[in-house]
């Protein structure tokens, strides 16, 4: 019986440790910078040739548009009134299947273990229109492309940006979306204070060295812009070191944590995910 309870005592204690390390393990809060560094539209892709997709895609966004629905739902998932949620059908067989990277509110984001999101209420939609039943392939961002030009995926709605390098190889649809890249740090920290434009803030990065760490997410814009990429027209900056993660939260969580000294990432995440961090 002593035994038992010296084992009982034992593993409360481990528990109170973990819970006392979480609770002071709690990051800092974030902030997100006003500034604009890039101006960019979204849309979705097909691959190449696919009209029939690409025309269905079109009819229905400009529908939506002239409607007055797409601002009706991009408003509600960016003010928090949006109900819509989906769970995918056991099988993706004869499904319109739609890659996604749902880590990236407010257009594709879990609720708990339910889809939901800007792009993934537009899905749904597409799917009604060719009166087929959605399915929702959540893969990481670079796979989205893989899958679209394999055909293993019917289309692609992740955020995505449109640029001349990947309308080489997929077709767009119509863009939905205008966005921009912001850059975000540490509350604490005061070196983008005084910055009003983003030639600011370019000025101010191109001036530190590999110590300092930027955190993007591995295949969007913000990681182009943070590396480089000639194809994509960015020259990056090659005096800092910057950190490829899969999502845009796990970045901020590396911020918050002390690990990385600032992240790359579209607007609207930027600031629904600073927001959930700072809680």
């Amino acid at each position: 019986m002593k035994k038992i309870i010296g084992i009982i005592l034992a593993i409360i204690t481990i528990v109170s440790c973990v819970f006392a390390f979480a609770a002071c393990s709690k990051g800092e809060k974030v902030e997100v910078k006003s500034i604009e560094l890039t101006a960019e539209s979204y849309a979705f892709i097909v691959k190449k040739g696919n009209t029939t997709m690409q025309t269905a895609a079109n009819e229905l966004l400009a529908s939506l548009k002239a409607s007055g629905e797409l601002d009706a739902i991009i408003n509600s998932f960016f003010d928090g009134s949006a109900t819509f949620e989906y769970t995918n059908p056991a099988s993706k067989d004869g499904c319109l299947v739609v890659a996604t990277n749902a880590y990236f509110p407010p257009f594709e984001y879990y609720n708990g273990n339910k889809l939901t999101g800007v792009d993934m209420k537009i899905a749904s939609l597409l799917a009604a229109k060719l009166n087929k039943t959605l399915y929702i392939l959540d893969e990481d961002f670079d796979a989205i492309f893989t899958s679209v030009n394999a055909g293993e995926a019917d289309i692609g709605m992740a955020g995505i940006t449109v640029t001349a390098a990947r309308q080489e190889i997929y077709d767009f649809t119509n863009e939905y979306y205008e966005s921009a890249q912001v850059i975000v740090v540490k509350e604490s920290d005061t070196l983008f204070d005084n910055c009003t434009t983003a030639a600011d803030v370019e000025k101010i990065l191109s001036e530190q060295d590999k110590s300092f760490i930027v955190g993007a997410q591995n295949g969007t814009t913000g990681y182009m812009y943070s590396a480089g990429d000639e194809d994509f027209g960015y020259d990056g900056f090659a005096n800092l070191t910057v950190n490829g993660y899969k999502t845009g939260a796990l970045a901020i969580k590396d911020l918050s944590n002390g690990k990385i000294n600032a992240v790359i990432l579209d607007k609207q995440p930027a600031l629904m995910i600073a927001k959930a961090t700072n809680k």
